[in-house]
């Protein structure tokens, strides 16, 4: 049993790691705009500290600290889904931008589920 959690656990943490990757990349294509500019740097915050707050949850040394952790996972996605509506993609790169909305949304989805079941 102790196995199996610790490859969900790596999972997510490779999961959350390729999903800030993906706006890392997403980010740089985007076309040079003041506003594309500002909201990619809110964006590349967020998505980063999803992954890193994962990794602190699962190194946590209480349940109340593993779940304020998860619950800080999921606020960044979610914040994240947010910069990311605020960004004017090119044309090429509009279905990386929903790819990465709809990743943002199960993300949220799966943390949302481990602060019901861990509650």
């Amino acid at each position: 049993m102790i196995e199996n959690q610790k490859s969900k656990a790596y999972d997510l943490e490779r999961r959350t790691f390729q999903f800030a990757s993906r706006v890392n990349e997403y980010v740089v294509r985007l076309p040079k705009i003041i506003t594309n500019i500002e909201n990619g740097k809110q964006l590349i915050r967020s998505a980063g500290s999803v992954g890193a707050n994962w990794i602190e949850a699962t190194e946590s040394l209480s349940k109340k600290d593993f779940l304020m952790r998860v619950k800080i996972c999921r606020k960044e996605v979610k914040e994240s889904a947010y910069w990311l509506s605020l960004t004017v993609p090119d044309q090429k790169d509009q279905s990386e931008k929903d790819a990465l909305v709809q990743e943002a949304t199960e993300l949220r989805k799966i943390f949302g589920a481990i602060v019901t079941r861990s509650s």
